[in-house]
């Protein structure tokens, strides 16, 4: 049974009030086993004498001993490699690396302890269900399991009948009215895969009756219209010319042949640092993979570097895109650049090259800056919080509700979204080689320090320390939506943090004499992110200033970055030549014979429409893409409601209420920039108003709210 919580009557004080929320289980637990702690919360060394083994017991229970499978009503939080991504006993093509470790660092994810493959002794065996402990788990006493129902459904069922429907998988659309259909007559699906009605009722937003037949069409909602394309996570660059970082020997050439002369011709004037030219930059990070992907059928790969302009008033305009081909085949590199142009072949041309760059990107986004940076990045915090901190411990308080549900939907994820062959390989960039991908941006790129959002954006060039500028930094693009909005986000969650965290260690000894918190904080670092254990970035644990910054760069990362990459994918790229996910040809100008560009030159719409996804990649990421932009009725929103803990407490209950004022201050921020005609990245014709950090929202795909935790 779920436990909701014990009052206990008749002390003089008033009742005392013990907030369980937990399973109990008959197969597991009894009263010697299971132990509940009122709402006050303690530090280790403030324990009174008669909890401590409780405290202790408990914990350690929590742990487990790092043997055996686990059962699904178990509670035990351990760590493992992430190597149960393939299924080779099922066949050799899905047989993928081990993820975590020198050869693909990686962080960790929950040990669930099956059997190791028979056919591949380092992967693990793959089930119908994957262990997670019994109290992350969706939730199922308020009947509102709509995320687990909905994402379950989409994965398990609507995408393999899709595969039904569409016989050949590698069709792609013939005109662009097709691609207008699936938003006015939609696709029928098999009865039998629609379960009657099943479906329909768990997805009543995707699935729909047709009156004049009964029967279930698949149908999309129209995504709000735009003209521009919002998440490329671009950089500021000083160095110039610009030139590749990879070994000549094995790729050609590092310099670029994007030239001084090409970019003084598009901007009309001298080229300088101070013109503030911004780079999309995936040409090193890719170029490794493109001759591993280009053996794969139905997808090619280049590396890639897109130029943009930072204009008078205040938009980006691109310039130029550079793709490269490494010597592979015995052929040399090949490298060339588009531009924007009025002629007719070149217009075609920088369509086509746009449509390269814009699959790096969503799979970039969708790899790096949505699963790494968020879900993969945080699960080892979780772990590490309810195998170190006690339930009465404040931080563990302070952060239990922005862990909620996030190693179910990892989970799921590997079951079903990441895994060979899954909804990711199959149709993103770069396709089977996509977790590989993820593996190298994580070695390369990710640091802990640089998560917090002001040092993400002064590490990417988007803004500058500056003591006297609004929150300490100048921004290189002043009408930057995210940016601003999300700095007064990270004020609102840091000032939060602040009070939390100095009502607790008002002495700042306690910080370094808290065993539990400094166990965890070293748990994180050694175990949870074990391949990056000796890197000298990572911030000690000696203060209530060094907490204070840990703990809001984890919140911040579970709200409003999560809120940020996840909300808006259906918003922007569920009409998906926007922004196309996988690209499937290569550019015509590689290598063509007579016939490839005879053919282009008569019909270059066709060689467009076959560079995008197939109708089954197209229809399937639609799909899931819808799902995940979506806000669940039982959604909990940051700073809405308050944990039972922190309203025992005077003082904690005061600094939530100010930070729950501050969160609303933020909405009427917000709608008053998006009706501000001086800000042209989120006012103007076709544009979406920019509202994905706006805290709450109603359920369904809103295109804002930031939940407290990652729970989808």
């Amino acid at each position: 049974m779920f436990l909701e919580d014990i009052v206990i009557n008749g002390f003089p004080h008033g009742p005392v009030n013990v907030t369980c929320r937990s399973w109990v289980h008959s197969k597991f637990d009894n009263p010697s086993k299971r132990v509940f702690f009122a709402n006050k919360s303690y530090l280790p060394s403030q324990t009174p004498s008669g909890l401590r083994r409780l405290r202790e017991e408990d914990l350690e229970n929590l742990r487990g001993n790092g043997e055996g499978e686990r059962k699904s009503f178990e509670r035990i939080y351990d760590y493992d490699v992430y190597n149960d991504l393939g299924d080779p006993d099922k066949s050799l093509k899905l047989q993928r690396p081990v993820l975590g470790g020198k050869e693909h660092p990686y962080p960790r994810r929950c040990r669930t302890g099956r059997p190791h493959c028979d056919s591949d002794s380092r992967s693990e065996k793959r089930s119908n269900r994957f262990y997670v402990p019994r109290d992350e788990c969706f939730s199922e006493i308020k009947q509102l399991t709509f995320s687990a129902k909905t994402v379950y459904s989409v994965l398990r069922v609507l995408v393999p009948s899709l595969g039904t429907v569409m016989a050949d998988r590698d069709i792609g659309f013939p005109y662009f009215t097709a691609i207008d259909s699936l938003f006015t007559e939609g696709l029928n699906l098999p009865s039998e895969e629609t379960q009657e009605g099943f479906l329909r009722a768990v997805m009543p937003r995707l699935v729909k009756t047709i009156s004049d037949t009964g029967g279930d069409v698949l149908r999309f909602e129209t995504p709000e219209t735009m003209n521009r394309t919002r998440n490329l996570l671009g950089k500021l660059f000083l160095e110039w010319p610009l030139k590749s970082k990879l070994d000549p020997e094995i790729y050609g050439p590092p310099e670029s042949t994007i030239t001084t002369e090409m970019i003084e011709e598009e901007i009309g004037g001298l080229m300088s640092v101070d013109k503030k030219l911004f780079m999309l930059d995936y040409h090193d990070i890719l170029l490794p993979f493109v001759e591993k992907v280009r053996r794969l059928e139905g997808t090619t790969l280049y590396g890639s570097r897109t130029l943009f302009f930072l204009t008078k008033d205040g938009t980006l305009r691109p310039l130029a895109i550079e793709l490269t081909r490494p010597p592979m085949d015995g052929k040399q590199q090949w490298k060339q650049v588009f531009r924007p142009s009025w002629h007719s072949t070149c217009i075609w041309l920088w369509r086509l090259a746009k449509a390269h760059v814009l699959a790096h990107d969503s799979g970039y986004h969708q790899l790096v800056s949505h699963w790494l940076r968020t879900h993969c990045v945080t699960e080892p915090y979780v772990i590490a919080t309810n195998r170190q901190l006690s339930m009465m411990h404040p931080i563990y308080r302070l952060l239990h509700p922005h862990f909620r549900y996030t190693i179910e939907i990892n989970a799921l994820a590997r079951e079903a979204l990441i895994n060979a062959d899954g909804t990711i390989e199959t149709a993103f960039t770069p396709a089977k080689y996509s977790m590989e991908l993820c593996s190298v941006a994580y070695d390369l790129q990710w640091r802990f320090d640089h998560q917090a959002l002001p040092a993400d954006l002064v590490n990417r060039g988007m803004a500058v320390e500056d003591p006297t500028a609004p929150h300490g930094l100048k921004l290189t693009i002043k009408d930057y939506p995210f940016a601003n909005d999300g700095l007064i986000l990270w004020d609102t969650i840091k000032l939060w943090v602040t009070d939390y965290v100095k009502h607790y260690y008002p002495n700042p000894s306690l910080v370094e004499s808290d065993q539990e918190l400094q166990a965890w904080w070293t748990e994180i670092r050694t175990v949870g992110h074990a391949d990056k254990k000796d890197e000298p970035w990572w911030p000690v644990l000696k203060t209530p200033e060094d907490l204070i910054g840990i703990v809001t760069t984890i919140v911040w990362v579970t709200s409003g970055h999560h809120a940020a990459v996840n909300f808006g994918q259906y918003t922007y790229g569920g009409y998906f030549p926007n922004r196309p996910t996988i690209a499937r040809t290569k550019m015509p100008t590689e290598d063509p014979t007579e016939e490839e560009w005879k053919k282009f030159m008569k019909k270059p719409e066709l060689a467009l429409l076959k560079c995008f996804p197939s109708q089954l990649q197209a229809t399937r990421i639609m799909a899931v893409l819808d799902i995940l932009s979506n806000h669940s009725p039982d959604e909990e929103y940051l700073g809405e409601k308050m944990e039972p803990s922190w309203a025992e407490d005077p003082a904690i209950k005061m600094a939530f209420e100010q930070f729950n004022g501050r969160l609303k201050e933020l909405e009427r921020i917000i709608d008053e920039r998006n009706g501000n005609n001086d800000f042209k990245n989120r006012v103007g014709a076709g544009i979406v108003p920019y509202e994905l950090l706006k805290p709450f929202s109603p359920p369904g795909v809103t295109g804002k709210g930031v939940p407290y935790s990652i729970s989808i």
